[in-house]
């Protein structure tokens, strides 16, 4: 199996700092898409290291089937092969779909960090079952609907805590 492109490693790295893991919009250093956008995201689904999925954000439109908008999306399986810096990753024989945040694990998250020691990066991995990185997203998605988390320390860990939502 070839290794990754450049342009298939650009768009799995974006996609992999986005919370929700979209590919879209495409990050500037891929011009306005084109042809080779197109392909190298049709040789990343193929090789199960994206998948469809349907959206709300209009930014991160793909494509419009009637009243259904779609997005693009890296999988558990991109996620694994960019964090291992595995650019050889041979076809999966299911490709996994993206999974949006879920409510109850946002939930999770919100509960802890409302505590008054907050929580440390250890125990919100440990509530969700996310990766570390998909935690630290979590963190900047809510962040980025206002709410106010403040990094401190317990001990010899940092800790993270709400002081204030918007």
């Amino acid at each position: 199996m070839p290794k990754l492109n450049d342009t298939q490693l650009i768009l799995l790295s974006t996609a992999s700092r986005q919370p929700d893991g979209s590919f879209y919009p495409l990050p500037e250093t891929l011009g306005g898409g084109g042809d080779r956008v197109t392909q190298a995201i049709a040789a990343l689904v193929k090789r199960g290291l994206a998948a469809e999925g349907e959206t709300l954000d209009a930014a991160q439109v793909q494509r419009v089937d009637h009243d259904i908008r779609y997005g693009m999306f890296v999988t558990d399986a991109g996620m694994e092969a960019l964090d291992a810096g595995d650019h050889d990753a041979g076809p999966v024989t299911t490709p996994p779909t993206p999974a949006p945040a879920s409510t109850s694990k946002t939930s999770a998250v919100l509960a802890l960090l409302e505590r008054s020691d907050g929580a440390t990066m250890t125990e919100l991995i440990g509530a969700t079952g996310w990766l570390p990185h998909t935690t630290r997203a979590a963190l900047t998605g809510l962040r980025k609907k206002g709410h106010a988390i403040e990094r401190g320390k317990r001990d010899s860990d940092t800790c993270y805590r709400i002081s204030a939502a918007a």
